[in-house]
């Protein structure tokens, strides 16, 4: 089944799209009634989980898929069918084993954890959390290996089924676990005279005492969710299979020649995962010291010049004083809101990355099979076929946010509690927007390097980068005329190291010589036109329909920014056209692109 629908790199990648805009839709309709069902203290409880969570799921799972998609493409280029079927019996024990080690790790660190970091009451979240690690584990053996296959259909639907899980199961549980809390309140209080109640087993006399004890509940049986997610995409992916197989024919096992021993198999994973450890660790550390060492040095700079800061954000803090949202003679409330403005902007910051390292993980194991059996020309068509559609996808998007930073802003939090802050976030976006073709292409260099067997060298990248960053951040955060931008520049210059250093890196060991003309020049023409329609067609539109206050969403402001970006995108297709900068194999993965190449290239316009 698998060998004879090998997909495409373009074809496994836009599957993989697909799969990551249907979660991300989904995560939206969990989070939004999720929120107003427990409210932010509810959310603060949930995300708390998160946070230690989300570093030692990255550790876990880091390296080993990579190193079985990786060992498994390799394998089958070289025509040894037994192999692959042996890397996926030996990584699901490892798997399992790191799956065990990892949630272990986590239950022994929560209740320290919710003890001394976050609170108490977060306790619960962190536990119903920890057994995830495990089913993702267990699940990435079959990922790992439908990926090295070269077919992304069972991790696309497995992800979306992780999501559904996530959605029905958690705000399910939330609720119920709300509805029988305020049922225990309202008919204790009925049974009291309006003098106490017992909720789960508390003793509490008002409503406010009542949900500080329902809400880290209603969290947990959220987080719940995300765990039954997990759980369903394990369940799926073993199902399909033992259903499905891998598509091997007899023959094909019959004259393979006979498998390595499953503990050389074993040292030679550990061997490739390794690297890709370290960097996570590293990674993860270094998000932890960033975080730590921006908002001790936005504090140093308030405290040496805080004048100075409250100038420069003057019409952000002003209204939100005003509107009773911030203290302004609390140094530590204005560091709060400057570091929670900077998070506002990481929302659009990830969105175009998240799309493209799919790009990598299908990437892999077609590199790596070419890799494997010397052929220069599929070597050198993947390089370029990467980073092509990486720059053919962030630089329109990255320009077009960059254009219309504030508008975009105003579309998402104009209505919401954190609406002042889009002056703040505004000058970070457009720094980000025009930094995003960087940002989406770093993960898929990485994920070639990785390819071609060079794993130490994003180690190195990312260690000398988080330095960088890391410096950056304590000179330029602290200066209080640049104060919480500083943060943006070390973060670009983090990703300017590591982009810079792997793609040097993958290119001098895999000897392709790059088409600049065609992979960057053509679609940075069409991305800076993109950027200025985008631009003028708003300011066009704001002037003819001056935009006003409203608290909805359907208004003359959300009207001219969907204009501009219409206008924008086909201004894009048609210089991108006219400049020949789109290949046959970019249309034909689209919906009847076959045809629509066929037309492009009747009239001169395919490169």
């Amino acid at each position: 089944m698998a060998t004879e629908k090998k997909q495409s790199v373009l074809n496994g990648a836009m599957m993989l799209m697909v799969a990551v805009v249907l979660v991300k839709v989904i995560g939206l309709l969990f989070k939004i009634p999720l929120t107003d069902m427990i409210g932010a203290a509810g959310r603060g409880y949930f995300n708390s989980a998160y946070e230690i969570y989300t570093p030692i799921f990255a550790i876990s799972m880091a390296g080993l898929p990579v190193a079985v998609s990786r060992m498994v493409a390799e394998n089958i280029a070289l025509g040894n069918y037994r192999e692959p079927r042996m890397i996926r019996k030996v990584s699901q024990r490892l798997f399992i084993l790191v799956g065990i080690v990892g949630t272990l790790i986590l239950l022994a660190l929560a209740y320290p954890y919710a003890r001394f970091v976050a609170d108490e009451r977060s306790l619960p979240a962190v536990l119903c959390v920890a057994p995830s690690i495990f089913f993702c584990c267990y699940m990435s053996t079959y990922r790992g290996y439908y990926e090295g296959l070269r077919y992304m259909t069972p991790t696309a639907i497995s992800q979306v089924v992780e999501a559904l899980g996530k959605l029905v199961v958690g705000l399910l549980l939330a609720k119920v676990v709300m509805t029988v809390g305020m049922n225990q309140y309202d008919s204790g209080m009925l049974a009291s005279g309006n003098v106490s109640a017992v909720v789960f087993g508390n003793e509490v006399t008002s409503l406010a005492e009542a949900n500080s004890v329902i809400r880290p509940w209603a969290a947990a049986g959220a987080v719940m969710g995300v765990t039954v997610g997990s759980v369903a995409a394990a369940a799926f992916l073993t199902i399909y299979h033992k259903i499905k197989g891998d598509g091997f024919t007899r023959t094909q096992l019959v004259n393979s020649p006979k498998s390595a021993p499953s503990d050389v198999l074993a040292k030679e994973m550990v061997k490739i995962a390794i690297p890709m450890v370290v960097s996570a660790l590293i990674l993860n550390i270094t998000n932890l010291v960033d975080t730590v060492t921006i908002q001790s040095r936005l504090a140093h700079a308030i405290e040496t010049d805080s004048t100075t800061v409250l100038q420069m954000h003057s019409a952000a803090i002003n209204e939100a004083v005003s509107l009773s949202r911030l203290n302004i003679n609390d140094s530590a409330e204005i560091v709060k809101y400057l570091w929670g403005s900077y998070g506002m902007a990481l929302d659009f910051r990830n969105l175009i990355p998240n799309l493209t390292l799919q790009l990598g993980i299908s990437a892999l194991p077609a590199l790596a099979a070419a890799w494997a059996v010397k052929d220069r020309k599929n070597i050198k068509s993947t390089i370029e076929m990467v980073l092509r559609i990486c720059m053919l996808i962030g630089l329109p998007a990255g320009f077009g946010m960059a254009a219309l930073a504030k508008p975009l802003l105003t579309l998402i939090y104009g209505r919401g509690l954190s609406s002042d802050a889009i002056p703040v976030v505004a000058p970070i976006m457009v720094v980000y927007g025009i930094a995003t073709a960087l940002m989406a292409v770093s993960t898929p260099i990485t994920n070639m390097l990785q390819a071609i067997g060079r794993t130490d060298i994003p180690v190195k990248s990312v260690v000398v980068g988080a330095i960088c960053k890391i410096v950056c951040n304590y000179i330029l955060v602290g200066n209080p005329k640049i104060n919480v931008y500083g943060a943006v520049a070390g973060t670009v210059l983090f990703y300017v190291v590591i982009v810079t250093c792997n793609l040097t890196s993958l290119l001098k060991f895999s000897k392709v010589k790059i088409n600049w003309g065609a992979i960057a020049l053509k679609p940075l023409i069409s991305a800076a036109l993109c950027g200025v329609t985008a631009y003028a067609a708003y300011g066009l539109l704001s002037r003819i329909f001056p935009v006003e206050a409203s608290e909805s969403i359907l208004n003359m402001g959300t009207v001219s920014t969907v204009i501009a970006v219409g206008l924008a995108v086909v201004v894009y297709v048609i210089s991108l056209l006219l400049l020949k900068g789109v290949a046959r194999e970019d249309i034909s993965v689209l919906p009847k692109g076959e045809k629509i190449a066929k037309k492009l290239e009747k009239y001169g316009l395919l490169g």
